[in-house]
């Protein structure tokens, strides 16, 4: 009988401690992305998450839910307005369709470089977009980054915008993207980012578009025999928070997460211009062909009525300001 009690008291003891140990537990934060662990993306995660922990003496913790773990980007977006989902880093493909606002940072060669661009995404016009953005059920923290979008295929070298005739490209869920490539003469196949790998596989499209981390990280050369360096869109990534997590936070709280969102972006773009000084070398290990010198004229005449379609929907007022910021 003693026997029993001592252990009915243990187990008491232990059940407390459970408890006590679950109410003092860490907060376990579902950080979403689209792109391949130790990606761009995933060190922009990770960064986030060291920070977040620091400054809340472990009080937060980041779950790293990437390679479309959670679902493609669209879907995660809707996740945070519900709140299926805390946090995410999305590139702005889906984010037309929740803020029309967004859709001009996807216009082809409206940015001049990394420097113009990064400056006008950290600076009162990125603010902006941003505050645009978190209007809209969603909790804009920060302009992060994917890099220069280029194009790859499965059926011949494209040098000119002529040889882009037929072929069909997955683009990401983005009207202006679309249209872009369209007017260039390709087929625009628009595809959650998590299905494109297979579909290239399966040759259900010939080709995608996207920044070199993206391609290097998702080890696109197994399916992809050309490259062409077309830098045709700067595409950038926005860190987004579920408004149900944030309306929870306190104001010190707040600051924490706008502080390890500062620490992603630092370490995206670290990786970015890491695999921009790599990535080609990389994929031309692994046999993709590449073109380098195109003639960005060329391009930029071909998909210039996207920019016609744009401003006949949204106006020219920010296209205008960002391109002023740049002269």
């Amino acid at each position: 009988m003693f026997r029993i009690r001592s252990l009915a008291a243990v187990s008491a003891i232990a059940i407390s401690v459970a408890f006590t140990g679950t109410a003092m537990a860490q907060t376990v934060l579902n950080f979403a992305h689209s792109t391949a662990q130790n990606s761009h993306y995933s060190m922009g995660v990770q960064a986030f998450g060291k920070k977040l922990a620091e400054l809340s003496d472990g009080k937060y913790e980041i779950r790293e839910q990437a390679a479309g773990a959670l679902g493609g980007e669209r879907d995660v977006i809707e996740g945070l307005q519900i709140g299926s989902v805390e946090l995410t880093v999305s590139s702005t493909g889906p984010l037309g369709n929740f803020v029309p606002e967004a859709l001009v940072l996807d216009l082809p060669f409206l940015f001049k470089d990394y420097a113009n661009a990064r400056a006008i995404l950290d600076g009162p016009i990125g603010q902006e977009l941003l505050d645009k953005v978190s209007e809209n059920n969603l909790v804009a923290l920060a302009w992060s980054e994917n890099g220069f979008r280029h194009i790859t295929n499965s059926k011949h070298p494209v040098n000119t915008p002529a040889d882009l005739d037929g072929l069909k490209i997955r683009t990401m869920e983005n009207q202006v993207h679309m249209e872009a490539f369209r007017a260039a003469g390709a087929s625009p196949t628009p595809m959650a980012f998590p299905e494109v790998f297979a579909a290239l596989q399966q040759h259900v499209i010939d080709g995608q578009e996207n920044p070199i981390p993206v391609i290097t990280a998702s080890k696109f050369w197994e399916v992809q025999d050309n490259l062409t360096l077309t830098g045709h869109v700067y595409s950038p990534a926005i860190i987004l928070a579920s408004p149900s997590l944030w309306d929870g936070l306190s104001d010190e709280e707040k600051g924490w997460f706008r502080e390890a969102a500062k620490a992603g972006v630092a370490a995206t773009r670290a990786k970015v211009e890491a695999d921009e000084a790599n990535g080609v070398s990389l994929l031309r290990e692994h046999g993709m062909k590449v073109v380098e010198k195109v003639d960005q004229a060329a391009f930029q005449k071909a998909v210039s009525p996207a920019y016609d379609t744009y401003v006949a929907k949204y106006g020219d007022t920010m296209l205008k300001r960002i391109q002023a910021a740049q002269e």
